[in-house]
């Protein structure tokens, strides 16, 4: 029996289930670090096979000859058409498979993640996201939810100076926002005008109004958006929307749907500013861009000469796919170009934007291998070779509805993009938000680290944070790795603030400048039940607190406020010198000092802190009673539904 369009048997594929796994490096490479990955049939044929090679991996399979197979199956799907994506998803598993034997890891992992991209009915595909998922556990981010966050954040208010940033979401307003849809922004190269469609017009059908969709603008003035207005040459009584301009202003882009000279369902149209601020010469972009489908969403690059759009037509990847142009040196545009298997998926991936200044393609999809929604945002960068592996912006931004049609500002600052407040997509506004580290173009330079229990050589369980210091861009919050270790990516030559925060150990901070790839390996010991800290000891006879002891509260109240479900139960103790009415006074005193301190210099709620007085009923183990160990302040931390030792 054969498994569709894979040319292995049932028996081999069973067999190739039991390939070991080498482990070689656990570092994520880009696509682009391999030249394997261009692809160069997949604009050029639709489908490869060949048979003579298909029989060559047939036998070397059936005589389980894996390293002689490893070569051969790679050169094989190095060749791979758009097709072969999804009718010979298997190979591209298979080969994953031997490239961990006999390859490289990182290759493998890109490997697995086009199957998970593409992939169909021929694979088994649970069985691969629970491998590649056990793969990755230590690669991948987990994002901390960010209402949990925030949570944690507002307990510590009042005593940090250092705080991450809350982000804003703004509605632009009734003087850009109308009753009805608006959405699909685009800015000019210097910021000032803002384009988008709207579907504030209308015009009846019979007795029935229809609403158009048409291109608006808005321009800025002394930080101030002024009243939206109608692009006078450019509506008509089709649909026109998803526009983007020129630096110098005088070329726009934009989509025209049902139009009499379209050749699909929507156009790509240019058209040119007139002498009297107008526009006109429109022109339907042809048939090396334009389909018998949909196509839409056009973005200039900001060298001008390269236009990507979004389209459905047959012969992609999924059910929209990106492409672009080039334009010519006679003014054409040359017939568009999948942008390929590593940014396109078997669903759709639509408004592209290209960025002003960095080499960075932003996009919207609902296909990639990591989301928090419907569609999210990612950015994906090119080095002359080969577009990197898609990155989702973030939490931040992407939330559990569908976040698509935005444009960011050229100086990174702020994210426009349409939304509904009841996520009813017949009725959009327009946002602005501050665009968090996790979207910057900029933010490509990585710090990696880790955290390690010094006592048992074991990851600890925590949240990692980083504070930009330098320009206040917010950063989303994640979990350390199931490893203990932690990545983020970050705009280099800035100040930041690395803290470290969980239920087993003290808060960790550290400030450092980002020059270059950086790593920052920590390791602390474990916070037991039971606390005593060598600073805490008081003098004979006394209950006044000194110097010494600021640092360890400081811990212990810094704790508590990271941690709310935790109490603590303070203990005081005095040696057996003198009478023991005047000890269970003065150890009273003890504890009840320390916990005056951390309500009020520490901001620890009263509720949560309990002080008591023991006198010199419980020296330490071992030690005499009159030895000034014994005049000292135990900590206990514990749950806040249970009962602390010292009480039972």
């Amino acid at each position: 029996m054969m498994v569709a369009g894979t040319g292995f048997s049932q028996k081999s594929r069973k067999t190739n289930k039991s390939l070991g796994v080498v482990s070689l490096s656990d570092t994520l490479e880009r696509f682009s670090d391999s030249k394997f990955f261009t692809f160069p049939n997949l604009n050029k044929i639709p489908y490869y096979r060949n048979e003579s090679k298909l029989k060559t991996i047939r036998k070397l399979d059936d005589q389980q000859k894996w390293e002689e197979l490893y070569p051969v199956l790679r050169e094989y799907v190095s060749n791979f058409g758009v097709i072969n994506f999804y009718r010979d998803t298997y190979f591209l598993w298979r080969l994953g498979k031997l490239t961990e034997v006999y390859g490289n890891l990182s290759e493998a992992k890109l490997l697995y993640k086009l199957v998970l991209k593409h992939h169909r009915e021929d694979i088994d595909i649970r069985s691969i996201e629970l491998y590649y998922e056990e793969l990755t556990e230590n690669d991948r981010d987990y994002f901390v939810p960010l209402e949990y966050y925030y949570e944690l954040v507002d307990y510590r208010k009042e005593i940090d100076t250092l705080r991450p940033p809350r982000s804003v979401l703004l509605n632009m307003g009734s003087t850009v926002n109308s009753d009805l849809s608006d959405y699909g922004p685009t800015l000019s190269g210097n910021d000032d005008e803002l384009i988008f469609t709207s579907k504030r017009n209308s015009h009846n059908r019979g007795l029935d109004p229809v609403h158009d969709e048409d291109l608006f603008y808005t321009t800025n003035e002394f930080d101030s958006w002024g009243k939206a207005k109608e692009f006078e040459g450019i509506n008509t009584q089709y649909n026109e929307g998803s526009a983007t301009i020129s630096k110098d202003g005088n070329t726009l882009f934009f989509a025209r749907c049902n139009a009499p000279d379209g050749l699909g369902d929507c156009d790509i149209y240019w058209a040119k500013k007139q002498l009297d601020d107008k526009w006109g010469e429109v022109e339907n972009l042809g048939i090396n861009v334009n389909s018998i489908a949909w196509d839409s969403h056009p973005s200039l690059s900001h060298s001008e000469d390269t236009l990507y759009f979004a389209s459905d037509r047959l012969g992609g990847f999924g059910l929209s796919d990106l492409y672009y142009t080039v334009k010519n040196g006679d003014n054409s545009w040359g017939k568009a170009v999948n942008l390929g298997p590593i940014i396109n998926t078997r669903n759709s991936e639509v408004s592209p934007f290209y960025h002003h200044v960095y080499e960075v393609l932003y996009f919207s999809s609902n296909g990639q291998n990591l989301n928090f929604g419907e569609f999210d945002i990612y950015k994906s960068y090119h080095d002359g070779l080969n577009w990197g592996e898609p990155k989702n912006i973030g939490p931040l931004v992407n939330g559990p509805g569908s976040e698509f049609y935005f444009t960011i500002d050229s100086k990174s600052e702020d994210l426009y993009y349409a939304r509904s407040v009841e996520n009813n997509m017949n009725n959009l506004d327009l946002y602005s938000f501050p665009l968090p580290m996790e979207a910057q173009p900029g933010a490509n330079t990585t710090i990696t680290g880790s955290l390690i229990n010094e006592e048992t050589k074991q990851p600890f369980k925590g949240i990692v944070s980083i504070i930009d210091l330098d320009n206040g861009i917010e950063v989303a919050p994640k979990f350390l790795r199931p490893d203990g270790s932690f990545q983020f990516d970050l705009i280099n030559n800035n100040n930041y603030l690395l803290i470290l925060q969980g239920e087993e150990f003290f808060r960790i901070e550290e400030i450092f400048y980002l020059d270059g790839e950086l790593q920052l390996n920590k390791t602390t010991k474990p916070i037991s039940s039971r606390l005593k800290f060598e600073s805490i000891e008081f003098e004979e006879g006394k209950a006044e607190m000194s110097t010494p002891m600021y640092n360890d509260l400081d811990k212990l109240g810094d704790f508590l406020l990271d941690n709310p479900d935790f109490k603590l139960h303070i203990s005081g103790h005095t040696d057996s010198n003198g009478r023991e009415e005047f000890n269970l006074k003065l150890s009273q005193e003890r504890a009840d000092i320390i916990k005056e301190y951390l309500v009020y210099f520490g901001n620890v709620p009263e509720d949560r802190i309990t002080a008591r007085g023991y006198g010199s009923s419980k020296p330490v183990k071992g030690v005499d009673h009159t030895k000034p160990l014994n005049r000292r302040v135990e900590f206990e931390i514990y749950k806040g539904h249970q009962t602390p030792q010292y009480e039972k």
